[in-house]
């Protein structure tokens, strides 16, 4: 990784952390519970899925780039960076997560940012302080094929971002509950 490259991911990193804030710091347990619709997931439910992928995908990096970096190798995404993080930031396509990343209320509403805050904390502390040679380690993606780990780096933030967005439209839902109420 460049150390151009570490600035733009440690300074996404910490975007996508402070817009995630602004969307949800200061609703109750009733509005990050609020579901507008059966089967669409909850602000709270997107904070929890996005620690939990986030997680997982760190440990995942911090796995792969204890290897030997894999330089013949290339990324299934062969465009520039930006079209990746638009690409997964968009909401254009929806998308099944699978089950052991769907949120089931691992921890409670008042912990959910605070796991969100940890989480991005350890993300960030890898992203500032790793030695590896990021762009020659990678890893499957489920749906965009092996990606480097750079690239997953990008992604965690855009995952961010596509979870926000969703949190933004149930906020915008007309029974959204303005007043925040007790849990």
């Amino acid at each position: 990784m460049t150390s151009a490259e570490r600035e733009r991911a440690v300074a996404y990193l910490a975007e996508t952390r402070d817009n995630w804030a602004r969307t949800a710091r200061g609703l109750s347990g009733t509005q990050l519970q609020f579901r507008p619709s059966p089967g669409s997931w909850s602000v709270g439910e997107c904070i929890e899925h996005i620690v939990v992928v986030e997680s997982f995908v760190l440990s995942s990096m911090e796995k792969v780039v204890q290897g030997a970096p894999d330089p013949p190798k290339s990324s299934a995404h062969q465009g520039p960076d930006e079209a990746l993080i638009q690409r997964i930031a968009s909401r254009a396509t929806r998308v099944q997560a699978p089950e052991r990343i769907v949120p089931t209320g691992r921890w409670p509403h008042d912990q959910l940012l605070g796991e969100f805050e940890a989480a991005r904390k350890r993300t960030s502390g890898f992203t500032a302080s790793t030695n590896a040679q990021l762009r020659q380690h990678f890893f499957p993606h489920p749906m965009f094929g092996d990606l480097n780990c750079y690239q997953w780096l990008l992604l965690i933030g855009a995952h961010g971002e596509r979870h926000r967005a969703q949190a933004e439209e149930v906020l915008a839902s007309p029974d959204f509950p303005r007043a925040a109420a007790p849990v």
